[in-house]
């Protein structure tokens, strides 16, 4: 006689889940919402998942909690492919996709450090969004320096 147990995540009553994470950046999902060890929100977080669209997927479960568009599109940068679920009384009742910009500005740090945008000059950093396949790439549309990976590393 077999023993099979299974943990399962509770269901939420109100908050949110985002998922299809692009797999290994559900913490750089967590900071970018502002969620630490601090945090009163109960959080559940699924890393390196399998999933039939993609090679793998982080999912993060958040309780009364929702989404603003700013951090909306921090998300969309380092997982192109996300969705957002909205929880309410147990009912899912909004899904998105997120969708990443044409452009960003003031949330992404330059990698040059000879850019203007890295000196004391009153300048605001300004990113062009490339999609390409899956994947996302920032073009500084000061000096022209591409970001193409660890995106998460250059957010503000």
């Amino acid at each position: 006689m077999t023993d099979k147990r299974e943990l399962r995540v509770k269901p939420i009553v109100n908050g949110m889940v985002v998922d299809h994470i692009t797999a290994g950046q559900a913490l750089n999902v967590l900071k970018i919402l502002g969620i630490n060890a601090s945090s009163k929100y109960v959080v559940s977080v699924l890393m390196n998942a399998p999933s039939g669209e993609m090679k793998g997927k982080d999912v993060v479960k958040i309780e009364n909690r929702e989404i603003d568009p700013e951090e909306l599109d921090s998300i969309a940068l380092i997982a192109p492919r996300a969705t957002i679920n909205i929880i309410r009384n147990y009912e899912v009742v909004g899904k998105h996709r997120v969708d990443p910009p044409q452009e960003v500005a003031g949330l992404v740090r330059c990698g040059n450090p000879n850019c203007i945008s890295n000196t004391n000059e009153p300048v605001t950093s300004r990113f062009t969004v490339e999609r390409i396949g899956d994947d996302v790439q920032l073009r500084c549309s000061y000096c022209e320096f591409v970001i193409d990976q660890d995106i998460a590393e250059h957010l503000l």
